[in-house]
């Protein structure tokens, strides 16, 4: 049988589980928010253009307004200003896009600590247990934030001093880019970087480092928990935005079941 046939036929008979790792997509979805002077992003809204009416008596439809960086969504090279030479989200190669994934689950810590940050040490600890990190595949960090995902306030964690989300330190993030195979990064939360990470040095080291490397970042997923530590194959389509920065995207995983 051809593989593809193979694939489908595991898939219907689910010894293949197709699990969506994609938040809704609507108004209430949480949004980042930068302090001034910064400029930000406009949430979700859909803006009808008829529904069977005068307007068009047999079809819906609708406008939608958005930004590149709204919901989950994959975040290109070129977003941040390390890797502004780097690839928009058209050109990011299709077969990129489809690679595999390992879990690190530190949703324990991240409860007890909300501005928990992943180490080098904590990276190498689970590569002993596990194996190395996949060679072109993801890097999906667990915290337990989808949880909070229904609602913007608890999901950005803000008080008077900033944001309190979990994240990765500086020096694992610049680690993970430069000394690892990995295509990309994978979080729950709303970025790939801490909530406290504009007072880090340098800051906003995931994006800094990451993006400057030529990898990429998937943001605001759901449902990790599903995904086993090591064997999941992760599929991630973002729309190909002439010159994006990012694209709102469908992120799904392929699990194969016992």
């Amino acid at each position: 049988m051809p593989v593809l046939d193979q694939l489908i036929s595991a898939i219907r008979d689910a010894r293949v589980e197709v699990i969506d790792l994609t938040a809704p997509l609507e108004a209430a979805t949480p949004v980042i928010r930068l302090p001034e002077p910064f400029g930000n992003t406009r949430p979700f809204a859909l803006h009808e253009i008829s529904r069977y009416d005068e307007r068009g008596p047999a079809w819906y439809w609708n406008d939608i307004s958005t930004g590149e960086h709204t919901g989950t969504h994959f975040d290109a090279p070129v977003h941040w200003a390390t890797g502004r030479d780097g690839e928009d989200v058209s050109q990011v190669p299709v077969t990129r896009l489809i690679a595999p994934a390992v879990v690190l689950d530190f949703s324990a810590e991240a409860a007890a600590d909300p501005d928990y940050l992943l180490e080098i040490e904590h990276v190498k600890g689970w590569e002993a247990e596990h194996g190395p990190l996949p060679d072109g595949g993801w890097l999906l960090y667990r915290t337990g934030w989808d949880a909070r995902s229904r609602s913007q306030e608890a999901f950005l964690n803000a008080n008077e001093t900033g944001p309190h989300t979990p994240g990765i330190s500086v020096g694992c993030a610049r680690w993970l880019a430069q000394e690892t195979p990995l295509a990309g990064l994978g979080v729950e939360t709303v970025g790939t970087d801490a909530g406290a990470a504009h007072s880090f040095d340098p800051p906003f080291p995931c994006h800094a480092s990451l993006l400057g490397a030529g990898k990429y970042g998937l943001t605001q997923l759901q449902n990790l928990a599903r995904l086993p530590a090591t064997g999941a194959v992760v599929i991630a389509g973002p729309l190909p935005i002439t010159g994006g920065s990012g694209s709102p995207c469908r992120a799904i995983a392929l699990v194969e079941r016992s």
